[in-house]
């Protein structure tokens, strides 16, 4: 099947199999390794991509969904040598731990700044809610 996306700014005409999920096509044909292969199953948000301003899981979402659709992964938000302010942000922070899980994180916080520049702490939480860390750095009860 012929799908027609943009990716971090870039039209891209593929041909996909129906069963092809997103994010196989975002690593395997477009070389875009930032989004995470993890869980498979929609479970840690290892995957998590910018879909027409929301964030979604692409271990969740077929291929053929995202056609005529806008994504931005984690590529897509630095400017060749130059990094987001929240990429920077991050590693000013050193919010980086192993880094597995920084993409979907950084993303989902992108996401959610864009929605409301001035979140409280609730809404921050929510925000990335759906991303697991494994390295351990929960809180413990």
């Amino acid at each position: 099947m012929a799908v027609v996306m943009e990716v971090n700014g870039k039209p891209y005409r593929l041909n996909v199999k129906s069963h092809w999920t997103l994010l196989e096509v975002l690593r395997r044909e477009l070389a875009l390794t930032g989004t995470k292969n993890s869980c498979d199953r929609g479970s840690c948000g290892a995957c998590t991509v910018i879909l027409d301003g929301r964030v979604v899981y692409a271990c969740s979402l077929l291929a053929v969904e995202a056609d005529r659709r806008k994504i931005t992964t984690i590529e897509g938000l630095s400017d060749g040598e130059t990094l987001h302010p929240l990429q920077e942000a991050f590693v000013r922070e050193d919010a980086l731990q192993c880094g597995f899980c920084t993409p979907a994180m950084i993303l989902c916080s992108k996401a959610l700044l864009d929605r409301n520049p001035r979140p409280g702490i609730d809404e921050i939480k929510e925000a990335l809610s759906g991303n697991i860390c494994r390295c351990a750095a929960y809180r413990r009860s």
